[in-house]
């Protein structure tokens, strides 16, 4: 699919945030948002912080290549084997950024008072400064960049369709969230196509 724009580094430094837009059209958004919705195994995310276990609203799914693991706030998930809609998905997004990708984490946010806080995608199991990319499909919503030492702050909304490509150091120098808002009712599902390291030797 050949892009109408070339598309520019969001970052001034450190890092680099691709905003490609939308990529799936608004029919075609839509009926993967259905079909995801309908299809994947979501389950509540549980994540540890203080020593205490925590239900998120938030739900989840990870889907990943043989002996892919991922670890993250104490809890380590084993992938589900790849559908074929999201192997689909996947070699469309890999043909856009140029990267390879062996996992991706899914995350179903009902409204806009689901969100995320800062954080940085640095696990040890990720391949270090590797693409990842971040696919959204169903409401849009705002996401923001903050830098770690200056403090700097990006926003963009991500739209219905539209991919976010994330490489380079910019997880070692840039946090990113999704705001919570009262003002979004609709869900959003977010795919973040990701380069992690296998345990099979």
């Amino acid at each position: 699919m050949a892009l109408l724009f070339e598309p520019e580094n969001l970052l001034p430094k450190e890092g680099i945030a691709i905003y490609h837009g939308v990529v799936f059209n608004e029919k075609e958004a839509t009926r993967i948002c259905n079909e995801l919705m309908n299809t994947i195994p979501w389950k509540q995310d549980e994540v540890f912080l203080f020593g205490k276990k925590i239900i998120t609203k938030r739900k989840v799914a990870w889907f990943a290549d043989a002996g892919i693991a991922y670890t993250y706030t104490g809890v380590k998930k084993s992938g589900l084997q790849w559908t074929e809609a999201l192997l689909e998905i996947k070699q469309k997004v890999e043909a856009i950024t140029g990267a390879n990708y062996n996992a991706c984490l899914l995350n179903l946010y009902h409204e806009g008072e689901e969100g995320m806080g800062w954080h940085q995608d640095n696990e040890k199991e990720i391949v270090a400064e590797s693409s990842i990319a971040s696919l959204s499909f169903g409401a849009n919503r705002k996401f923001a960049f903050k830098h770690a030492t200056t403090n700097e702050r990006l926003d963009i909304e991500l739209a219905n369709g539209s991919l976010l490509d994330m490489k380079g150091v910019i997880q070692q120098h840039w946090y990113h969230s999704l705001p919570k808002t009262k003002k979004v009712k609709q869900l959003r599902i977010n795919l973040t196509f990701r380069l992690m390291y296998s345990s099979i030797i």
